[in-house]
């Protein structure tokens, strides 16, 4: 099955974590939407698990930087938003397992 770009960048989200918490950003449910437009143009609207969250600023330019670094990508563009607000419950079964939820 051949891999999407879609799927590269879905790949690259489960590197970047958290620092407050052991999981990763995709898994954690932080990432709300993946646009992938023409031209390799890839949009990531997410969130975080706090509005203060200290390290906003550092996990954003993350997720850029590795975005903008898979092959066909031309351009990232990462948008946070609070809405909705984050819970527990879009986490992934795998996370909520990790971390002792389930």
């Amino acid at each position: 099955m051949e891999t999407t770009l879609r799927d590269q960048v879905e790949e690259t989200l489960r590197t970047v974590y958290d620092p407050e918490i052991p999981v990763n950003i995709y898994d954690l449910g932080l990432v709300y939407k993946i646009e992938i437009g023409e031209e390799g143009k890839v949009l990531v609207i997410m969130t975080l698990t706090a509005p203060g969250c200290p390290v906003a600023g550092s996990i954003m330019e993350e997720v850029n930087n590795k975005v903008s670094a898979i092959p066909g990508v031309s351009s990232a563009d990462v948008r946070l938003t609070f809405d909705p607000p984050w819970t527990k419950d879009m986490m992934s079964e795998e996370a909520k397992l990790e971390l002792g939820f389930l």
